[in-house]
């Protein structure tokens, strides 16, 4: 299963240069996160009011060429793999025009308690989503 969204890059997106600020790129990739977890039933905010939080560990951000004002862009996300201790998610920005790839990426999320402590396995209402969107 995989989550693509399209926007278009606002002057807010930009820095002093013209071209996409990197904190844009990661909020872009957060929506699409939060958005896949929606699609796969993952709804984030009962999780939490249940003590379970998804938080990222680990990114892997490799940028390839820089979006510009005005471009149409494609996010895509998806599950990479996942085991009983985390989540890798797949991203990839890229050009709506060319498909030209802006940037690849890499996120692990693990589970945690609102203290702060890892669970030694996947809660079960993860991991039996997960399953799901693989098989798809």
């Amino acid at each position: 299963m995989k989550h693509i969204f399209e926007t278009k890059v606002y002057y807010a997106d930009t820095d002093a240069y013209g071209v996409v600020w990197h904190g844009t790129y990661l909020r872009w990739m957060e929506k699409g996160r939060v958005d896949l977890c929606d699609m796969l039933g993952l709804d984030l905010v009962a999780m939490k009011n249940n003590d379970v939080l998804l938080p990222v560990a680990n990114m892997n951000v490799r940028y390839k060429a820089s979006a510009r004002l005005d471009d149409d862009i494609i996010i895509e996300t998806w599950i990479e793999k996942f085991n009983s201790l985390s989540v890798t998610f797949g991203q990839l920005i890229k050009s709506k025009k060319d498909e030209k790839i802006f940037i690849k990426a890499e996120f692990d999320v693990v589970a945690i308690n609102e203290a702060g402590k890892l669970y030694r396995r996947m809660p079960e209402v993860v991991t039996s989503a997960l399953q799901k969107a693989m098989e798809q």
